[in-house]
């Protein structure tokens, strides 16, 4: 029979296998055990002298009643029953033509794939390119400063977080994670995944499982234009959205659109509000990357053991709150990665972090963001309120490009600190994908956001030895944390336009590959439940 077993703690130096160490704790012999299944593995690191493993299996035992009975009772067992996800019965409204995805990144993917293998042969339209051309676009872009505005680390398949660590860490405790998680393994995904606490794909894995969801929602009936941007929406008063423009020039019948454009996608937003789609500005967060010497993060983490082949690359997560009360905090943290030029649009420069699956690179970094609202906002035009995030970003991301003249513009933090450009590097050395210079970068930030970045490092170094080190780099700016706008939407997730229905973080309702593929999912349901 099948039983969960929870909170297995097996010390880093133990040489027991886990039939073992489970049969240990539960009184019996290892006989007894026919299989084990990895359900959670998770690295208590608390007391840096004796670091454990925690695990929770998946047991098929062998028990007489009688070890059966005491086992349940001292609670080391638990009966296992496989969590369901039930699927949407499907409705009766008329669908006029196909559905439409808009966007192709994790939102986009799992919601094409629902509705194709359920038999509604989606459109998927996506503004960037296949994955092939994308990859070799963005290293161009690297390599020379020559952005494509079409094909870029923010636009084309697998969406932004193709170039990322690939995190797929979620707070939501509901059984659609598993199946997603399943669907990512099956696509190509590394198989650890499923377990691990913190799991993560990294870009190179990332590139192989959006290939291999793309090939599945094709395989099961949908169909994906790349290059192919929507640039209009057609609303009825009365029967809500009929039509969408593609590229400026075709019209497409549809009532039924799941939008999935992600956080960066201003133009579609612009569209939306010409057409008065109702949005609201919404609080996000801006601020810098900060890089230091992944050993030094190892050994903050796990002390004498920091360099232990079965740890890896250590990460971290630090929440700051400074005298005026805004949040300062890491995000994205990329172990053993690379600081990436993000950017979308001419004339503007943004940042993000990278790991490939393996962490082995020498720095680790992270975002190191400020919560601003709209309050933070410079006063927009009358009644384009809504869109004043967007400016607000656009306008760091304009500082930032001048500022570096088009390269990342970096800085150590000992001269941020005293409002300098740095002239050399110290013991951390840089790791970039993209050109970079020095620069100020107190010159691009606002003040309370310099004065809030300057208070949380003093209170990091608290928190991780060595963490406020005058040679950490900073580079900025990091502005693409979240959307900067929402788009209301009702209990079946659709906006006050009947037939469009936001989705994802593009419309506020994600943050995260696992959270916008949830995302996905429920809303590709409602289309299900609706048509």
């Amino acid at each position: 029979m099948l039983f969960r077993m929870n909170n297995l703690r097996v010390g880093l130096e133990s040489r027991r296998t886990l039939e073992e160490a489970a049969a240990r704790q539960l009184g019996i012999v290892p006989q007894k055990i026919r299989r084990v299944t990895l359900l959670k593995k998770a690295i208590d690191a608390r007391r840096k002298k004796s670091i454990t493993f925690v695990y929770h299996l998946l047991l098929d035992l062998e028990l007489t009643n009688g070890e059966r009975s005491r086992l349940e009772k001292k609670q080391l067992i638990l009966p296992y029953k496989r969590a369901q996800t039930p699927k949407p019965q499907i409705g009766s409204e008329k669908l006029h033509g196909r559905p439409l995805v808009v966007g192709l990144g994790p939102a986009g993917l799992m919601a094409a794939l629902e509705l194709a293998e359920n038999g509604y042969h989606p459109l998927v339209v996506e503004r960037g390119r296949d994955l092939a051309h994308r990859v070799k676009d963005v290293e161009t872009f690297w390599q020379t400063g020559q952005l494509d505005p079409v094909s870029n680390v923010q636009f084309g398949a697998g969406g932004a977080g193709t170039f990322s660590d690939g995190k797929l860490t979620t707070r939501v405790n509901d059984p659609i994670v598993g199946h997603i998680l399943e669907t990512f393994v099956a696509a190509g995904a590394p198989e650890e995944i499923l377990y691990e606490q913190k799991p993560h794909v990294g870009t190179d894995r990332l590139r192989i499982m959006v290939t291999g969801l793309i090939h599945r929602i094709k395989k099961a009936g949908g169909e994906i234009r790349y290059e192919t941007q929507v640039t209009d929406f057609h609303l009825d008063s009365k029967k809500g959205l009929t039509a969408v423009t593609l590229n400026g020039r075709e019209r497409l019948e549809t009532n039924g659109v799941i939008l999935c454009c992600g956080h960066s996608a201003r133009d579609t937003y612009e569209a939306l509000y010409s057409r008065g789609v109702h949005m609201e500005a919404k609080a996000f967060a801006v601020g810098v990357r900060i890089e230091h010497s992944q050993a030094l993060i190892n050994k903050a983490q796990y002390g004498p053991f920091a360099a232990h082949p079965k740890l890896g690359a250590a990460d971290y997560a630090l929440i700051y709150h400074d005298a005026s009360g805004r949040a300062v905090y890491s995000f994205c943290m990329c172990p053993g990665g690379y600081v990436v030029n993000a950017s979308s649009e001419p004339g503007r420069l943004a940042v993000n972090g990278m790991s490939y699956h393996d962490r082995a690179g020498e720095n680790a970094n992270s975002a190191l963001i400020v919560t601003v609202t709209p309050e933070d906002f410079p006063a927009a035009e009358a009644g384009r309120e809504a869109l004043a995030g967007v400016e607000f970003q656009r306008k760091l991301e304009e500082d930032a490009f001048c500022l570096g003249a088009g390269r990342i513009p970096v800085q150590l933090y000992g001269d941020f600190k005293e409002n300098r450009i740095s002239s050399g590097f110290g013991e951390v050395k840089p790791a970039f994908k993209g050109q970079y210079c020095f620069a100020n970068l107190r010159e691009m930030l606002p003040e309370p956001i310099s004065r809030a970045l300057l208070e949380g490092m003093e209170g990091f170094g608290r928190m991780i030895k060595g963490f406020d080190r005058p040679d950490a780099i900073f580079a900025g700016i990091e502005s693409r944390t979240s959307s900067p706008v929402r788009i209301p939407r009702d209990s079946g997730l659709e906006s006050e336009v009947k037939g469009i229905f936001p989705c994802g973080e593009g419309a506020g309702y994600a943050g995260g590959i696992t959270s916008a593929a949830m995302d996905g999912i429920r809303t590709s349901e409602e289309i299900i439940r609706r048509y």
